[in-house]
């Protein structure tokens, strides 16, 4: 996919580079590959590049530059057609809980996707998802994209709260849970990962277009697993590149 973006006017020191309307791995991934051009690519005035789902935001300071150069050199780097790796950088193994106790939804979102709560888990396992953006709450990502059959709505209630660490679903992306916090997505798992350290000198787990495979673990090894303090649950992230 070389789909050349859509640049919009965001705001007065803004500009939005948008690569489709609607979610797919090509149109994520070609996001996350262009904010990793632009924002290796050192343009004067530049002060931010921020990838979402399928779109880019450019930051400029308008003392510095204008609306029509900042355009104009992302339209450059847009038509070029050089070689980039776009590869993932990172993969994180991380310990996942499936029991009834840790995942109280999970026979619920088995049956929406058509499925039995061990073939469920054997689909999660098998996946190695992509975090396509970090949002709504501090390191919080979201990773895609499950097969077609996970497209499973949101509950059309909120459940109030749901521990940090949950693993939930809903439209073919899951999320490990930053915090205690109300959702409308499903809890079908549980981890001991903290994607937000606040203490630590690269405070966010994950960037996006690292990519994440779950394992799962039965309850007394999670039991350990979370009264160990020495990991961040028990995860491990190899470097690939």
């Amino acid at each position: 996919m070389n789909t050349e973006p859509e640049l919009r006017p965001l705001g007065v020191d803004g500009i939005l580079v948008r690569f489709s309307r609607f979610l797919t791995d090509e149109a994520n991934a070609q996001a996350l590959a262009f904010r990793d051009r632009l924002a290796s690519a050192g343009i004067t005035g530049v002060t931010e590049v921020a990838s979402s789902l399928t779109s880019v935001r450019v930051g400029f300071d308008p003392s510095k530059t204008t609306r029509d150069t900042v355009g104009k050199a992302i339209q450059s780097l847009a038509t070029e057609r050089a070689l980039q790796d776009t590869s993932p950088k990172r993969l994180w193994h991380i310990p996942a809980c499936f029991g009834p106790e840790h995942a109280p939804q999970l026979a619920e979102a088995a049956a929406l996707a058509g499925l039995s709560v061990d073939q469920a888990i054997a689909e999660i396992t098998a996946q190695e998802t992509r975090v396509i953006a970090i949002g709504f709450a501090p390191g919080q990502a979201y990773q895609g994209m499950l097969p077609d059959h996970w497209d499973i709505p949101r509950q059309s209630a909120l459940t109030e709260s749901l521990p940090r660490g949950a693993l939930i679903t809903a439209v073919r992306q899951l999320i490990i849970w930053a915090a205690d916090a109300p959702t409308g997505w499903r809890h079908i798992g549980q981890t001991a990962f903290r994607v937000y350290q606040p203490d630590t000198p690269t405070p966010f787990a994950f960037e996006p277009g690292d990519r994440v495979r779950f394992h799962a673990v039965p309850d007394s090894a999670f039991a350990d697993i979370r009264a160990d303090s020495t990991t961040n649950g028990g995860a491990r992230c190899e470097v690939l590149r």
